[in-house]
């Protein structure tokens, strides 16, 4: 088979499995109205959940004044501006660490952290259903890489007592997204840093030759949504941050904004610095936008801001749940729809999209054959009145489909 035929055949596949991926293009600013290819319609499926992705405008065009463009090259080489070192000031001090380190992207921040700490030999043991970043993290760090199931975490802490029976030299790196992106329910971050600290582990069989595990938990759909001041999973939980000693927060989401930052001591920092290649070999944020982050970080803090999404949040789940709708567990913004059928997933969003609302139809393999799902995403800025009329919408889809 030649490449074209490969990549046809391929293509041809996603197809005539009603899985095909189409972006959409917008004409205006990000919000919670949203124009769409000439339409004008409510976005429900963004991740902006503090509505700050339409703030810092007036901010990102003063700060261009200053920085203007571009970086101009990585931050080892030139690319390291004093906006850059501020907003990483400003993330540690929100967070409660010591010292954070700008990405790029959440992607590559992952990629980053995990294939730098992680070597050949040592043991990765993640949630089954993390973020495909963590996964792919896993892989190119060469460790054994092992996933638990769902938030089961006698799962896991049977895999820590293998690792522990095995008496190896070789250090345990235990990963987890905070609140899990297409299904919106909470990791247990209590549960989970006792099982990765020695002092919890002292009663267990074989305790003597065990060495407590590393903790990374990817809080990018929960930093600025989760704890009274936006902090996050950490704050929620109450944890030090020696019980999660690595923490990764998206500037994307409920920021706002672009890129993402890692969060830790001043030992894996510097670590970072040195070992993990996609910060070191690729090109800095522009400095203006960096710049910008500090006014939305401030805006972040506003505690309202997430008082209203939790109102909208009761809502929608008390008006779905008197509807009957198909509802997952989650009390995050990420509210899914579970539909079990691509096609009728895909169907269902096309005549909510005719009603005036987007949103997204997950399909697989995004999630798994037979969970297909509209993920509606709620915002701090979507009205009462909004909220209500999706809920008008599902009601009369609903009765159509059967649902």
């Amino acid at each position: 088979m030649s490449w074209n035929q490969r990549l046809e055949s391929a293509l041809q596949a996603r197809r005539e499995q009603h899985l095909w991926r189409q972006r959409h293009t917008i004409d205006s600013p990000q919000g919670v109205l949203v124009r769409v290819e000439g339409q004008s319609l409510i976005n429900f499926c963004s991740n902006d959940y503090l509505g700050l992705a339409s703030q810092g405008g007036d901010d990102l065009a003063r700060a261009a004044q200053t920085w203007q463009l571009g970086s101009g090259a990585s931050h080892l080489v030139c690319g390291h501006s004093r906006a850059h070192h501020e907003l990483e000031d400003a993330l540690a001090a929100h967070t409660g660490y010591p010292k954070a380190l700008l990405f790029s992207t959440g992607y590559m921040a992952n990629l980053g952290v995990i294939s730098a700490l992680a070597q050949r030999g040592d043991r990765i043991l993640q949630d089954k259903l993390n973020h495909a970043s963590l996964l792919d993290g896993a892989q190119l760090s060469r460790a054994t890489s092992t996933r638990y199931r769902h938030q089961d975490y006698a799962h896991l802490e049977q895999l820590l007592e293998d690792s522990a029976a095995q008496g190896s030299s070789n250090e345990t790196l235990v990963i987890s997204d905070s609140i899990f992106s297409m299904d919106g329910d909470l990791a247990d971050a209590s549960q989970l840093a006792q099982l990765c600290s020695a002092s919890q582990s002292s009663h267990r069989q074989n305790s003597n030759h065990q060495k407590p595990a590393l903790l990374m938990i990817d809080d990018a759909h929960g930093f600025g949504v989760l704890g009274d001041h936006g902090g996050g999973v950490r704050e929620a939980f109450n944890l030090t941050p020696e019980q999660l000693p690595v923490y990764v927060g998206t500037l994307g989401k409920a920021l706002g904004g672009c890129g993402a930052f890692v969060a830790g001591s001043e030992a894996l920092i510097d670590y970072l610095v040195q070992f993990a290649r996609s910060y070191i070999y690729t090109t800095a944020l522009p400095p203006a936008l960096a710049d910008a982050m500090l006014g939305n970080l401030e805006r972040l803090k506003n505690n309202a801001l997430r008082q209203q999404l939790r109102q909208r949040i009761a809502q929608f789940r008390f008006g779905a749940n008197e509807l009957g709708l198909p509802l997952m567990a989650s009390n995050s913004p990420i509210q899914p729809l579970l539909i079990g059928s691509s096609d009728t997933a895909m169907v269902i969003s096309e005549e909510l999209r005719q009603r005036g609302f987007w949103v997204s139809a997950i399909r697989p393999p995004t999630v798994p054959q037979g969970q297909a799902r509209l993920r509606v995403t709620l915002s701090a800025a979507h009205s009462a009145e909004q909220v209500e009329a999706l809920l008008q919408a599902l009601a009369v889809i609903k009765q159509a489909h059967g649902l």
